[in-house]
């Protein structure tokens, strides 16, 4: 077994006033079918209210505790603003109890603080950046990743993602400067089944052991591999595209992301 070394962390219980319940499904739907295999069990959560918007624009907030978040791999950070409201963030990598930081138009570009990306310098590493001005943080919230602000042409900044992806995004779309937290999520091993039902995840039957009633990878004598692996649906998997070609998005993307 690997897991984190929960060092970082300053504080045993959350904010009550930013959690709201947290209700399961089990992997079903609303009329009660399952939707989602391998789901259900797991430890009881409350979910975290997390700032994506970062809209308290010019206001100093004090870093008042780093937390364990059960609902992402990052850590999160509780920050009071100077009127003495609290609110969570997704924790940079490197934030420490006591520092200061801002977001809005005219902030330095400093660890933490959120600012559009045209007044970031180019090279910058970000993370929570914004697909739509005013939407809120949507790419690179999870632990360890960021994006490079790789240059600026026009009206769009032009990003290299994690995943390999090089995509255009507006230059008043927002990003918070920094890597997220807990980079050695990666490296963490279960070390054994039960863990795994802790954290909600139930047991996986591959394919090739099903009959060809359940499975397209199914049936056969003895121990078959399977011919062309493909999920249980028969969409081919292992490098066959399920992008929509017609996606309106795909304009902005200059570089699709690495193959495996």
């Amino acid at each position: 077994m690997a897991i984190s070394a929960f060092d970082e962390i300053t504080a045993k219980k959350p904010y009550k006033a930013l959690l709201e319940p947290l209700k399961r499904t089990g992997g079903r739907n609303n009329t009660g079918k399952m939707t989602v295999r391998n789901r259900g069990g797991g430890h009881k959560r409350m979910y975290r209210i997390i700032d994506f918007l970062r809209d308290k624009d010019n206001m100093k907030a004090t870093v008042k505790t780093i937390e364990y978040d059960p609902n992402r791999s990052a850590r999160i950070a509780l920050v009071e603003y100077e009127d003495g409201e609290k609110r969570y963030i997704i924790a940079p990598a490197g934030i420490k109890v006591g520092q200061i930081i801002e977001s809005g138009s005219g902030v330095a570009p400093d660890l933490g603080n959120c600012l559009p990306l045209a007044e970031m310098p180019v090279g910058t590493l970000v993370h929570n950046i914004e697909l739509r001005p005013g939407q809120g943080a949507a790419m690179a919230r999870s632990a360890g990743t960021f994006a490079q602000l790789a240059a600026r042409e026009g009206n769009h900044a032009i990003i290299r993602l994690p995943s390999g992806e090089t995509r255009m995004v507006l230059v008043n779309c927002r990003a918070t400067v920094g890597t997220v937290s807990n980079s050695d999520h990666n490296l963490e091993s279960s070390g054994k089944a039960g863990r795994s039902r802790w954290l909600g995840r139930r047991p996986r039957t591959r394919g090739v052991v099903m009959n060809p009633v359940d499975h397209p990878m199914g049936g056969g004598e003895g121990r078959a591999s399977g011919g062309h692996p493909r999920s249980r649906k028969g969409l081919p998997a292992k490098g066959y595209r399920t992008r929509n070609p017609k996606a309106t998005s795909n304009r902005f993307i200059i570089e699709r992301r690495k193959k495996k």
